[in-house]
């Protein structure tokens, strides 16, 4: 029986996402998109911080050099520095994108390429792209149609990749070469009864398995990674459950970003820790968060 969740930040967050611990900084990092804010809990002290933006922020990955953080804006790929008070974040590549899609999760392969998607920001049309973006700043598409783009993750030996369109409730793996960076045989991996939400944000612990957030869908479930047979669940008392990310000093705390966007008036009553960061304690650890090499 795993433990309940606890609620270590009552952030209200609008639309929680981009889970990423810092282990620079033992210090997890998370975003409210639509609250065009950056978050940092630090569990050693309590300490928060938040960071307002101009523009929506939705993912983000630590740099290798130390200068700083990668971040994905509505626009792009850019460069934020916390440490810096009242300097904005510096875009460094805008690729061409429809006016209506904005940028959603994103993750850095082992390898150091920081992999971001769009989306249609009203979740209807199939027009957004998967980025990889390398450290020298080449920004390559690597997959089109896709209408919200989610996860991604890597299976342990780094040779699959997961990435999952909320929207039509889809996980898909591909085969993964590392050395390239580039992605073939696509596949259906997992696909959610509706009765169970849609996948969203994902990561993999170090034995390979796989852990789904389910928007709409009160948990984060654990996947096989091959078959992806359901292994355990974590169940929330908020129904957007959005990204996840292991964190901790050992790395067995299971970060758990959520969203109050898309309740009614009634749900938000009866969800009221809706938009908060949880955390839960498991019994096996997840691996280091990939840092970007720009």
């Amino acid at each position: 029986m795993l433990d309940a969740p606890a609620c270590v930040w009552d952030a209200q967050a609008e639309l929680g996402e981009g889970t990423l611990w810092s282990t620079r900084e033992s210090a997890l990092y998370w975003v409210d998109i639509l609250g065009r804010r950056l978050h940092r809990w630090r569990p050693e002290d309590g300490q928060r911080r938040s960071w307002t933006f101009d523009e929506q922020i939705s993912a983000v990955a630590e740099r290798a050099n130390g200068q700083g953080l990668l971040v994905t804006l509505r626009r792009g790929f850019a460069v934020f520095d916390p440490c810096s008070p009242g300097t904005p974040p510096r875009y460094l590549h805008q690729p061409d994108e429809p006016a209506g899609n904005r940028f959603n999760d994103g993750k850095c392969d082992p390898q150091g390429r920081f992999w971001g998607g769009t989306m249609d920001d009203d979740c209807q049309a199939p027009a957004g792209t998967l980025y990889r973006f390398d450290a020298d700043g080449r920004c390559s598409p690597q997959e089109a149609g896709i209408t919200v783009s989610n996860g991604p993750t890597w299976s342990a030996d780094g040779r699959t990749f997961y990435f999952s369109d909320t929207a039509i409730g889809r996980t898909y793996a591909y085969d993964f070469d590392p050395d390239k960076g580039s992605l073939s045989n696509r596949r259906e991996w997992l696909r959610l009864p509706k009765s169970q939400g849609f996948p969203d944000g994902m990561t993999t612990d170090a034995a390979g398995r796989i852990w789904i957030c389910h928007w709409a869908g009160h948990c984060v479930s654990c996947h096989d990674p091959i078959s992806a047979q359901e292994l355990c669940r974590i169940e929330l008392p908020v129904a957007n459950v959005t990204d996840c990310a292991f964190g901790g000093p050992d790395l067995c705390t299971l970060y758990i970003s959520t969203a109050w966007s898309g309740l009614d008036e009634a749900q938000r009553a009866r969800q009221p820790l809706a938009g908060g960061l949880f955390a839960v304690t498991l019994d096996s650890p997840g691996v280091a968060s990939p840092q970007f090499e720009g």
